[in-house]
């Protein structure tokens, strides 16, 4: 006899699941009851605020923890989670939500129960790839494996499960195990890949383009881009596909310049939005894509060559079919070093970014995980700072959620505790989530934030002042000590007012047991604006 707490616990763990985010609440006490059944077998981090769990699963999933699984109370708490929940939708993360509810008898009767809102279930659906109720003790196992199915076949994006309080309170005999289904993936159209290797093969200026589901392929990825001697290009989600130090990896911006000729684009787990958006009115060359959404090869601009299936699986096909179509090459590596050096005197005036970045990539090291933010060091860093390995620069990606990057780097930290982690921002975001330098203190997890304080929502107040004749109105800020602030929550709290001062306050950091939060203060940065 378990309770549909226990029936999802026991579900839990059958797929793997040992560390979980959430917060407990009055609907959600007997999954908490089942939790600390269990002992040891899943770790339970509670954060201050239901929208810092929500970024902590989203990091651990990032980071490659495996799927982030977080749990909150229903009506506040799911809506205070929403804004995580989105930005995992936007960057196709792996992240479980499970969703209390009231009792399932009161459910659509508007009753005034507490935490009750109209139709959570479809806001739940909105947000996520496939959301469910689960209705029965007896069925939430299967429920569970049923959201893991999902959330590991095909495009994987958030899923939602909403359990009512009775559901989990309620005891049901059990006479097997809980299920695990087989993943689902698309199978690799051979012909359509002969297609591209031809193609590819017969490219004079080849190009790739990356997103996040290329992360997976960085070693298939570099051969290929070798093989084709094709500059490969990711932005934000795309980052450290191919290590930034070899000549044939670019950032987006100077990218263009080579568009311009290129013949052939393939395009591995990323949308292309930029170019397809802005580029392709100038030149528009030949596209191939790889993606293991059928519905990615609609947007914007039809590829010649789709190919729906998971890089990982597609990759290996394409390099073996490239050999009976590929030539001998001439090395582009002078002709890309020029463009890359050319980029590099583009940006030289972004200052004090380029410098403060460059200290972080030094310290950082090379398996080191970059958090950034909407911040104007974050910003710079999209198009200015080197990245050595996939899954190293955590990016909000297209969605731009402010206060995301402290709370999301928790998370990337507890997935990945044995190396060291850095978060960006301003002093406008980081105090969306500031609560959870306490959760940070009592987890003992030793992230490293560095806050870039300017005083104001930077940012915004430029765009004020450029584009609407300075009408400055709602972004200058008060704040306090925060180095002082950091010592109030037990954190190390240092300042460092230049970028010499920034490398000893993150040797400190990152030497830290536990959290360490350094306050940079700043003047108004120059913008990264004109090189999108």
């Amino acid at each position: 006899m378990l309770t549909g707490g226990e029936a999802v616990v026991r579900g839990l763990l059958a797929h793997g699941v040992d560390t979980l985010f959430g917060l407990p609440g009055i609907q959600n006490d007997w999954l908490y009851n089942a939790l600390f059944d269990a002992g040891d077998a899943i770790r339970v981090v509670h954060s201050r605020h239901e929208q810092g769990a929500a970024y902590m699963a989203l990091g651990y999933a990032q980071a490659g923890g495996g799927v982030g699984v977080c749990s909150v109370v229903p009506g506040p708490g799911f809506l205070n989670a929403s804004a995580a929940l989105a930005t995992a939708y936007g960057l196709n993360a792996k992240v479980l939500l499970l969703v209390g509810q009231i009792p399932s008898t009161s459910i659509g009767r508007g009753l005034g129960i507490l935490h009750e809102i109209p139709d959570q279930l479809s806001m739940l659906r909105s947000l996520t790839k496939w959301a469910e109720r689960v209705v029965d003790p007896s069925e939430a196992a299967t429920r569970v494996a049923e959201a893991f199915w999902q959330l590991h076949s095909g495009r994987p994006r958030p899923v939602g499960l909403e359990i009512p309080m009775d559901v989990l309170e309620r005891r049901t005999a059990v006479v097997s195990g809980p299920p695990v289904l087989p993943h689902r993936a698309p199978p690799v159209d051979g012909g359509a890949v002969e297609e591209a290797a031809k193609l590819l093969g017969q490219a004079e200026a080849p190009m790739i383009f990356v997103g996040g589901g290329a992360q997976g392929v960085g070693v298939e990825v570099t051969e290929l881009a070798e093989a084709l001697q094709a500059p490969v290009v990711g932005y934000r989600t795309g980052r450290g596909v191919v290590d930034s130090r070899h000549y044939l990896s670019l950032y987006q911006p100077p990218a263009r310049r080579y568009w311009q000729r290129s013949d052939v684009v393939l395009a591995v787990g990323t949308t292309m939005r930029v170019p397809l958006q802005r580029w392709v009115r100038d030149q528009r060359p030949r596209l191939v894509r790889i993606d293991v959404d059928p519905a990615s090869h609609q947007l914007l601009t039809l590829p010649d060559i789709a190919i729906t299936a998971r890089a990982e699986e597609a990759l290996p096909v394409l390099l073996g079919a490239l050999e009976r179509y590929n030539r001998t090459r001439p090395s582009r590596e002078e002709e890309l070093l020029e463009l890359r050096a050319w980029w590099a005197r583009e940006v030289a005036g972004l200052e004090p970014q380029l410098s403060f970045l460059k200290v972080i990539r030094e310290e950082l090291g090379e398996d080191g995980i970059f958090v950034d933010e909407l911040t104007q060091v974050g910003y710079a860093s999209r198009i200015a700072f080197p990245v050595y390995r996939p899954k190293t620069f955590i990016s909000t990606g297209y969605l731009g959620t402010l206060g995301y990057g402290f709370p999301t780097a928790i998370g990337v930290k507890l997935a990945r505790p044995e190396v060291p982690v850095v978060s960006v921002a301003g002093d406008g975001g980081f105090l969306f989530g500031v609560q959870e330098l306490a959760t940070a203190v009592q987890q003992g997890v030793p992230v490293v934030t560095i806050l870039f304080n300017d005083n104001r929502y930077g940012n915004v107040q430029m765009m004020q002042k450029g584009l609407y004749e300075n009408r400055v109105i709602a972004t200058d800020l008060h704040n306090p000590d925060f180095v002082e602030l950091a010592a109030a929550f037990g954190a190390l709290g240092i300042r460092a007012e230049a970028p010499a001062d920034l490398r000893q306050a993150l040797r400190r950091g990152l030497s830290a047991d536990g959290p360490t939060l350094i306050e940079v203060p700043v003047g108004e940065m120059p913008s990264i604006d004109r090189f999108r």
